[in-house]
């Protein structure tokens, strides 16, 4: 029945359709749902590439019992145990895995998922390693890349005096930074593709516009980078923010 909810079954189905390349209309036809139905459930539990039947039934019993709780009950059973561990978990994997998209190595990678996914944004080393079940010189290899960005800081542990790793406060905009002036190192060196092969060549033709191109999306990326972190800043009340491209 159209109506009835979604069930294991069909969450199985709907993977092995994924699996052998059918869109979702088919997909659809073969449960006899809706095809709108098919397309929220796979948009909602991570897309037609990271669409697992097991996870999403976990998550929508996670979503059905929290809908249950009335208001208050809910906000403190939030309190006291926090999203659903496997579906947190899940989520960590997929940042981690669309931060390495953004061509960081996967351990450093995996520190930063970890680090914001944390509640209080800090870990140390020794946790960090445990939780990615790596060594702790693994750790300390990472968090050195990840530190020359500005986007972790290193601390003290309050009560043990243990280093503690710190995720930057704006590292979001440092991260998106640091892909802009990867964009810009290329566009540089591209562009001398026309003193080398020539202007009039295939090869210095296609170098230059790739070099003109992502030279102008680094300089568009900076001035927005810039607007927004100096707005930033004197939201939090400083009166001579600091330029958006210095490294701490």
């Amino acid at each position: 029945m159209p109506g009835r909810r979604l069930t294991m079954a069909d969450r199985q189905g709907i993977a092995a359709g994924l699996a052998q390349g059918l869109d979702f209309a088919a997909i659809a036809r073969r449960l006899g749902r809706p095809t709108s139905t098919v397309s929220r459930e796979i948009a909602r539990n991570g897309g037609p590439g990271r669409y697992r039947a097991d996870l999403a039934q976990l998550a929508t019993t996670h979503r059905g019992r929290r809908s249950l709780r009335p208001p208050a009950a809910a906000q403190r059973a939030g309190e006291r145990s926090g999203p659903n561990p496997e579906v947190a978990r899940a989520f960590e994997g997929d940042l981690t895995a669309a931060i390495v998209e953004t061509g960081m190595p996967r351990t450093a990678a995996g520190v930063m998922a970890c680090l914001l996914t944390s509640e209080t944004g800090s870990r140390t080393a020794a946790e960090l390693a445990q939780h990615l079940q790596v060594s702790v010189a693994t750790i300390s290899h990472a968090v050195g890349l990840l530190r020359q960005h500005g986007l972790v800081r290193c601390g003290r542990d309050g009560q043990s005096r243990r280093h503690r790793y710190f995720l930057d406060e704006d590292a979001g905009l440092r991260s998106a930074l640091v892909s802009a002036r990867a964009n810009q190192r290329f566009a540089t060196t591209a562009l001398r593709a026309t003193d080398i092969f020539g202007a009039d060549t295939a090869v210095g033709t296609r170098l230059a516009i790739a070099g003109r191109f992502l030279e102008q999306l680094g300089n568009d990326i900076l001035r927005a980078a810039e607007k927004h972190w100096r707005t930033h800043r004197v939201h939090r009340g400083q009166a001579h923010p600091d330029h958006p491209t210095t490294t701490r």
